[in-house]
């Protein structure tokens, strides 16, 4: 299934705040690489940089999620944006959504660019040689 097809296939009320997070990842991020793939018993877009999750973008019955190992490895960048998007619903490594106003379009941006420059692979990879 590619990326269209999948966020087609979601509820037509959430679509185009489904597209929107997807395009701002992509334009914001060029580390990742989406794929659909289940992940917690759910299909969901993951976006992959050289084969490890970065970001994961799912839509459940009673909201829409952000995954993001960035700020779940980093407490400073999730004290930030917790600040700024305070109609979401923040977990350590997961912002959690009814729609999208709930995630303002310059202040996502600004999240995956600031979460860019954070290399999960590389943070797993050293993780492993010790």
């Amino acid at each position: 299934m590619s990326i269209s097809e999948f966020i087609s296939s979601m509820p037509a009320e959430r679509q185009a705040t489904l597209t929107t997070i997807h395009e701002a990842i992509l334009a914001n991020d060029p580390t990742v690489n989406p794929v659909i793939k289940p992940m917690m018993g759910k299909e969901m877009i993951l976006y992959e940089e050289r084969s490890y999750m970065k970001y994961g973008l799912a839509s459940t019955v009673k909201h829409m999620s952000l995954h993001c190992l960035p700020i779940y490895m980093n407490p400073a960048l999730h004290a930030k944006y917790l600040g700024q998007l305070p109609a979401a619903k923040f977990q350590k490594g997961c912002i959690n959504f009814t729609d999208g106003t709930a995630m303002l379009p310059a202040v996502l941006a600004a999240l995956i660019i600031d979460c860019s420059s954070i290399s999960i692979a590389s943070m797993l990879e050293n993780r492993k040689k010790k």
